[in-house]
Order: structure tokens, then C-alpha cells, then sequence
């Protein structure tokens, strides 16, 4: 899901699933958030220009067990990284470490697998665990907060215009349609390995 992803900086991926991830201060919506965190919020929706191109790949059944293997020891190496700040070279040089230990090239090549899977994971619904694209999962999302009698009127508006304007700012379609079958495959393990950097 943590989201998430990455500015594909050395030690910045973890913030990045942060920033891509929605975040809806509602009961119901929240539940979402925890059973698929890596969807985008609507600010990096809407403002695509910001956040930099994923370079897409064809991932493969190791390169995702590489990642559910590394996930726990890299969020506990970038848990205090500071947003938007490059960390220290014995940090930079521990992320590479751990990325190399788990089958990557670099940390650089681990976090541009993290960024494939979760632009692929904002488009699973999270009931169904299938995937129905990041628009549809808006449109859920949109209905949830109508829906909610919890959430104040003001939560409420801001809610809705933030989901509003994610729906037109379309997340870049998946070059690699493959992808979308194998993050199925491990679906429930990402969710979980992904939803830690939520929490």
C-alpha cells in the first residue's frame, strides 16, 4: 500500500508511499486505508507535475518477494528519515545494503520496484482485492464519505473536493498489464508488508 513512493531518491521511497497513499479522515475510509494503503492521495493525484515519472517495468515474482522481505528492515532504517532531506552516506550505504541482501542491484532499483507495485495497487479495491483502476477506487472512496454519517460537514467537504479533484488528474495507465496479475498473486502480503509505513 505505505502511498507507498518515492522520489526515488535513496532513502525518500518510504515517504513517497506516504504521500501516495489516501489518507480520509473517516472511520469507513480509514478501514480502506489500512486494507489498501497505497493508494494515491488526491493532492498527488491532482498534481502529477510534482511527482516525479515512475519508470514502469515488468516486475517478477522475485523482485516482489524481494521487496516483502526487505520492506520490515527498511522502514526501520528510513523510520526518522526527514522528508524531502538526503540522508548520510553510512544511512545511504545501510539502505543499499539491505536492498542488495534481499536481491536488488541498488536501494535505487528496490524503491523503482516499490513505485511499479503501488501504482498498481491504487487501482485494487480493497473489498475485493481485484483490480478495477485508481478512477474506480475514487469513485468508491467518493461514495464512502457521501455515505458516512460520522465525519463532520467540514471533513466531509474537504474530503470530497480533494477526491474530486484526484478524479481529474488520471494516475498513468500500466504499461506492464502483467503487473497487475502478479501484484494480485500477492496481494494481501504487500497490503500488509506496505501498510507498516502507514502506521
Amino acid at each position: 500500500m505505505r502511498q507507498f513512493v518515492s522520489p526515488l531518491a535513496a532513502a525518500l521511497s518510504i515517504a513517497c508511499l506516504a504521500a501516495m497513499t489516501t489518507i480520509v479522515s473517516v472511520d469507513n475510509a480509514q478501514a480502506q486505508a489500512r486494507q489498501a494503503p497505497l493508494k494515491q492521495t488526491a493532492s498527488a493525484q491532482a498534481a502529477p507535475s510534482q511527482q516525479p515519472a515512475i519508470k514502469q517495468m515488468p516486475l517478477t515474482d522475485k523482485q516482489i518477494e524481494g521487496v516483502l522481505a526487505a520492506q520490515h528492515e527498511l522502514d526501520m532504517l528510513s523510520a526518522n528519515l526527514p522528508e524531502n532531506a538526503k540522508p548520510d552516506p553510512k544511512l545511504a550505504a545501510q539502505l543499499d545494503g539491505v536492498a542488495k541482501k534481499n536481491g536488488f542491484a541498488s536501494y535505487d532499483e528496490y524503491s523503482n520496484v516499490v513505485d511499479n507495485i503501488t501504482i498498481v495497487l491504487t487501482g485494487f479495491d480493497y473489498a475485493t482485492k481485484k483490480y478495477v483502476g485508481p478512477q474506480a477506487v475514487i469513485r468508491a472512496q467518493i461514495a464512502e464519505v457521501r455515505t458516512n454519517r460520522k465525519m463532520s460537514a467540514r471533513d466531509k467537504k474537504k474530503a470530497l473536493a480533494d477526491l474530486n479533484d484526484a478524479l481529474k488528474s488520471p494516475a498513468p495507465p500500466i504499461e506492464n498489464k502483467g503487473n497487475i496479475e502478479l501484484v494480485e498473486k500477492y496481494y494481501d502480503k504487500l497490503a500488509d508488508a506496505l501498510d507498516d509505513d502507514e502506521e
